[in-house]
């Protein structure tokens, strides 16, 4: 069964909230599906997991992996990984990642990784989300918008996926609005005809996210899964 890396347009797309309801949706389906989020940078929680983002997806998919196995990496600073290894004179242990992903790909059926910031997001000078991506030899599933703009960030993390020669599966179209102007309304089909690429779901903004039952019933009516699960 095929393992994808969730990757964004950009940060703040929601491509945490929609990794983690599709590892719930998943794992109603009987899929034995665990989630990473190799890299995570932020102010840590005083409870819990230091990354929020990190408890939503453990949360969410019902896991039982440590922290250490789904988040190897936490950077103590909003900002890319990069950027705050040069603020805060740290590195990122790229083999410990590679490790604890090989390992977590072997425990589960399905392994969903999410990524940090765009696809672009600088890990090291000249080591990016995208080449983490390629060494992972994942499948992509790019996290989109439908707001003005969307169509200049997808189109160009598209590209990129192609310069690097990752495979995507397909969009999903994150904050739909139906009530929006023309232009967001159209976003979904433009995506499609301009990439080619299936619309693996169209999410309306769903307001209470963080409770994994509601953003997860959502999902299950808005995404192809015969499409995604091929």
């Amino acid at each position: 069964m095929k393992s994808y890396f969730v990757t964004g347009t950009d940060t703040g797309v929601g491509k945490t909230e929609i990794t983690a309801a599709l590892a719930s949706c998943l794992k109603k389906r009987g899929i034995d599906v665990g989630v990473m989020k190799p890299i995570a940078s932020g102010m840590p929680q005083k409870t819990g997991f230091k990354s929020p983002d990190v408890s939503l997806l453990h949360d969410y998919s019902g896991v039982t992996d440590s922290e250490e196995m789904i988040n190897p990496v936490f950077l103590p600073l909003p900002a890319s990984p990069y950027d705050v290894t040069k603020i805060l004179n740290l590195s990122v242990d790229m083999p410990l990642i590679f490790q604890k992903f090989r390992k977590l790909a072997k425990m589960h059926q399905m392994l969903l990784v999410e990524g940090i910031g765009g696809i672009m997001t600088p890990i090291t000078k000249n080591f990016f989300v995208a080449d983490m991506i390629k060494a992972m030899g994942l499948e992509t599933i790019i996290v989109s918008r439908a707001t003005l703009g969307t169509l200049n960030h997808t189109i160009m993390t598209f590209k990129m996926c192609q310069q690097y020669d990752i495979s995507v599966k397909g969009i999903i179209v994150n904050y739909y609005d139906e009530n929006g102007t023309p232009a967001e309304r159209n976003a979904p089909a433009t995506l499609y005809e301009l990439t080619g690429k299936p619309i693996l779901g169209i999410v309306p903004f769903v307001k209470d996210y963080q409770n994994h039952g509601v953003m997860a019933d959502v999902l299950e009516k808005v995404i192809d899964w015969k499409v995604l699960i091929s």
